[in-house]
């Protein structure tokens, strides 16, 4: 065995991280998610080459990687997409989270006993509430990689709900610890975990929008020399929103997943640089998290009867009926989404690398019976992953709501904060043609230039005279988006991609 805290932690690491990304590889080809692959490589060396079973060290980890991941998430999101399904994201990222718990629960405490293991209701609803939020990030990894596209806005919903369930589930998480570890048992009553809820929830999210704003605002102003240290300078708003909501009593993930929000939807000096060091950062922070996990975890626990009894158990009954049932009750009120669409979205609630972070509290806090719930929340991630993991894109296919995303021809990469023209890319059609063959008889806005074309795989730079066929690929840059959108819809051309 290899002590991680010798002087070969920095091989070791490298060693990890390298087996780590071929494995994600793997994944990509065989339509698995490489979270699973991640942990698997954990686990893997953690059997005989690591002893690592630090619980203060695997939480921080955690908790750096979580930040990291949902600020990048919420900065990914656009409120222009999200806006059509905030109501129904919302739902299931609050109301989902908390009827997916006590349903697991109630399942819980009536089979445990069954199984030889006696498991209280409160102990029952903490093991639900670790496994309440869902992690979709590997579910996109897969559906981008496949360039397959979701009907009825299934895509924004799952990418919102995503993201900002987590916080939920964390909360509920420290509620029910402080409940089974209050000295007289009960003390810690519903009244005052609502108002705990309410009140990490209002803090959390007046703090995240304001931190998210004087971020946008000092990154505007400041004017570094050093392009680089905007990266860093974001980084600390990041840990300062999680820290700072944590210490007014808020609930810090949720302030850290709104002020990435609030960053992504605002205009910023040097976004274009930031969002491709953060993304290839949230990687990183990804598999350093799983990988930490996997280390953590120990296989022969895992194999022990009344863990794969009830790891299976809890796994097949979350699948199969408390995701669905949360979905179709908070869905109900929402009529524009159909019977495929809720059945899709029951079926696409990942469990990911958040419920074992979060299932690592009990062990800290000295919970009886912890060892066993930090054991069936990890086996039943792992069943998660195996059977929804690997069907996220065939199911899309079964249920008819997948469609194959047109590639962009054109990979734009200027950018300036000050530029006002936009990019777009759409294809010739025939109502394109109807005027005239030729490039200089579309009638296009003023201030609107096609800058190139591409004609099977081949590009170059059109005239005036430029003859256009059915299929041409243009891109077009204008400084009048509106008028430009209404000449392409005067074309008919419905497909717009925009660029930049």
């Amino acid at each position: 065995m290899i002590n991680i805290t010798g002087e070969n932690v920095v091989l070791v690491g490298a060693l990890l991280l390298f087996v780590a990304v071929m494995a994600g590889k793997v994944a990509y080809r065989f339509g698995a998610p490489a979270l699973l692959l991640f942990l698997g490589v954990g686990m893997l060396f953690g059997l005989d080459f690591i002893s690592f079973r630090s619980v203060e060290m695997t939480q921080f980890v955690g908790m750096i990687s979580l930040c990291i991941i949902l600020f990048t998430g919420g900065m990914d999101t656009s409120f222009q997409e999200i806006r059509p399904i905030l109501g129904p994201g919302i739902m299931l990222a609050t109301a989902g989270v908390v009827m997916t718990a006590v349903v697991l629960a109630g399942f819980v405490w009536l089979v445990a006993p069954w199984m030889g293991l006696e498991i209280s209701f409160p102990l029952a609803l903490l093991l639900a509430a670790t496994m309440s939020s869902t992690d979709s990030a590997s579910v996109f990894s897969i559906l981008r990689s496949k360039k397959q596209g979701l009907k009825q806005h299934l895509r924004p919903l799952l990418e919102l709900e995503s993201g900002s369930n987590d916080p939920m589930a964390y909360m509920l998480t420290v509620l029910l610890i402080g409940v089974l570890t209050s000295p007289s048992g009960g003390s810690f009553g519903f009244g005052m975990g609502l108002v705990y809820l309410v009140v990490q929830l209002v803090v959390g999210a007046l703090s995240g929008y304001l931190i998210g704003r004087l971020a946008v605002w000092t990154i505007n102003k400041i004017n570094l020399a050093n392009h680089s240290l905007y990266s860093v300078l974001l980084l600390a708003f990041i840990f300062f929103a999680f820290a700072f909501t944590d210490l007014i009593k808020g609930n810090g993930y949720l302030a850290v997943y709104l002020a990435g929000l609030v960053v992504g939807n605002h205009k910023l000096k040097q976004k274009r640089p930031l969002t491709v060091f953060f993304d290839g950062f949230t990687w990183l922070m990804q598999i350093v998290m799983f990988l930490t996990l996997g280390l953590f975890v120990n296989s022969d626990e895992l194999l022990r009867p009344e863990v794969l009894l009830l790891g299976g158990a809890v796994g097949a009954f979350l699948i199969l009926v408390a995701r669905p049932v949360a979905v179709f009750a908070c869905l109900l009120p929402f009529r524009n989404f159909s019977t495929k669409a809720r059945a899709y979205v029951s079926w696409v609630g990942l469990r990911g690398a958040v419920p074992i972070l979060f299932a690592t509290y009990p062990l800290m806090a000295g919970i009886e019976h912890a060892d066993l719930l930090f054991n069936v929340v990890f086996l039943s991630t792992i069943i998660s992953l195996v059977v929804q993991g690997t069907t996220v894109s065939g199911m899309a296919n079964l249920l008819g709501l997948a469609y194959e995303e047109r590639e962009s021809a054109f990979n734009v990469e200027m950018h300036h904060e000050e530029m006002k023209s936009a990019f777009t890319e759409v294809e010739v059609n025939e109502g394109m043609l109807e005027a005239g063959g030729t490039l200089k008889d579309i009638s296009l806005p003023e201030n609107t230039l096609v800058m190139m074309i591409c004609r099977d795989g081949e590009y170059f730079v059109p005239k005036g005279k430029t003859e256009l066929m059915v299929g041409d690929k243009l891109l077009v840059i204008s400084d009048r988006s509106e008028e430009l959108e209404s000449a392409y819809r005067d074309m008919g051309i419905d497909d717009v991609m925009k660029l930049g």
